[in-house]
């Protein structure tokens, strides 16, 4: 679970309450460029599930995401990953041997094939070389594997960033705008994927409608504070009878 500022407090003193199982923990986490606050300072934490952050591309998602993914320290606060205190160089490294970051638009080799660009994350995470042909067969992409990565729609180029993102089997997985892009025939079937991923995962969006239906929690970047927007599945259309 995530809540914004001091939602998680209990009514004896203001104490936090945080989740044992907590995959994010922070306190008091605040970001600040120059002399202007990208995200005040806040308590939240992230459970299991999966849960969205909504906002345009910019400073202020950004700089979350980076924060949350260990990519930059945060200005003031505590931040723990996966059990991990990021803020101090031992912890970053623990961690990141722990996560998944596929960024939004990433980019290949031109030329490469699906497999390589899996082989080649594989490689990197020091995964075992049968990780490749297992992660292809999970995400569907072992009829694409020789298939370079310029020849791909963009359904199955996804599929591979994901395969690539999770290919050593991270327990925390960040989607910068995965779905911007994707049709609505394809998301039905990309859906159910990225719920799959890890036991925690944190998506982003350019629009709170985006997350609607997927996620268990949503948060939108207002002004620098992150508030709850609601993720409720999307009413079906009724049918009329003898249609």
């Amino acid at each position: 679970m995530i809540a914004p500022d001091l939602a998680h407090a209990s009514p004896i003193r203001g104490v936090i309450m945080i989740g044992n199982s907590s995959a994010i923990v922070a306190r008091g986490l605040g970001i600040r460029r120059s002399r202007r606050w990208i995200l005040r300072p806040t308590t939240f934490d992230v459970t299991h599930g999966v849960v969205g952050l909504a906002g345009p591309a910019g400073p202020g998602r950004s700089a979350v995401l980076q924060a949350l993914t260990t990519l930059r320290r945060p200005s003031v606060g505590d931040l723990e990953v996966l059990g991990h205190d990021v803020t101090r160089r031992a912890g970053r490294r623990a961690a990141r041997a722990r996560i998944g970051l596929l960024p939004a638009r990433f980019a290949w080799t031109s030329g490469l094939s699906t497999r390589d660009f899996v082989a080649y994350a594989s490689y990197y995470k020091c995964t075992p070389r049968r990780a490749v042909d297992a992660i292809l067969e999970r995400f569907g992409l072992s009829d694409a594997a020789a298939l370079e990565m310029d020849m791909l729609p963009q359904d199955l180029r996804l599929r591979a960033g994901l395969a690539a993102t999770c290919v050593h089997e991270p327990e925390l997985v960040f989607l910068d705008e995965p779905l911007a892009g994707i049709g609505d025939s394809e998301r039905e079937d990309l859906i159910p994927l990225l719920r799959s991923l890890a036991p925690t995962v944190v998506a982003t969006a350019a629009d709170p409608a985006e997350l609607t239906g997927w996620c268990d929690r949503g948060f939108s970047m207002v002004r620098g504070r992150l508030v709850e927007v609601p993720c409720a599945p999307r009413p079906r259309l009724r049918v009329p009878a003898g249609v």
